[in-house]
């Protein structure tokens, strides 16, 4: 009998994973975190309860591979994406808004149970969690601060144009039905994301920072001088 190839073992171990974290997060969901026993978990898996201590050792392991998913991950591929500083800030803050839109479009089911859950996070996991968003605002703080520098942003206050745009990212969580669209929601979100912040082609102002601000003061000046006189 030939061998199995190599690295097969490990590519059905991570198949049954994330059986098993798809399974437990929905009984998470249905019945919540306390009243979810192991052998529920088992068999909604199609595995007997010492098979299942194969690739968990308890529901606070789910909880936390739940918790790291979902912040860790998301909080990584934002830097990558604005640690590009050869692109513009709108296009990496467009990829970074449909980035976010795009793993609620596919796993509402999991960030919802988070959400619930925050509360009856263990002090470890609450610290992962709050660690992972403070970093995800960060990052759309500073891909904002930079298309207002850039000129290419409004010059609003770029934390709370940050928690607006993750705001609306997010909640894609609670009205989309993965599969139907993903791509073309996350798209459009990410779209509305940039519009809302953009600076008209007619505000772009002159310099950037102070010198831009004074250049826009002027042409507000200007313009209500225009109104005052007529």
């Amino acid at each position: 009998m030939s061998s199995a190839p190599e690295g097969r073992p490990n590519a059905r171990r991570d198949l049954v994973e994330a059986q098993i974290l798809e399974q437990a997060t929905r009984l998470f969901a249905e019945r919540g975190f306390a009243a979810t026993s192991l052998q529920d978990i088992a068999e909604a898996t199609g595995l007997t309860r010492p098979a299942l201590y194969h690739y968990v050792r308890n529901k606070d392991d789910l909880l936390s591979r739940l918790v790291q998913e979902l912040t860790e991950g998301p909080a990584e591929e934002l830097h990558r994406i604005n640690a590009d500083a050869d692109r513009p800030p709108l296009e990496r803050l467009r990829d970074m808004a449909h980035a976010v839109a795009l793993r609620m479009a596919r796993s509402p089911e999991r960030f919802r149970l988070l959400i619930r859950s925050e509360a009856e996070l263990p002090e470890s996991l609450a610290d992962v969690y709050a660690r992972g968003r403070r970093r995800v605002l960060r990052e759309f703080t500073a891909v904002i601060e930079d298309g207002i520098a850039a000129g290419r942003l409004r010059p609003v206050d770029a934390r709370v144009a940050a928690l607006g745009v993750i705001g609306m990212c997010n909640w894609v969580a609670w009205w989309h039905r993965p599969g139907q669209q993903d791509e073309a929601v996350a798209g459009q979100i990410a779209d509305m994301a940039v519009a809302s912040l953009a600076e008209a082609d007619s505000r772009a102002g002159e310099g950037e920072g102070p010198a831009r601000a004074l250049s826009l003061l002027r042409q507000d000046l200007d313009y209500l001088e225009r109104l005052l006189g007529g």
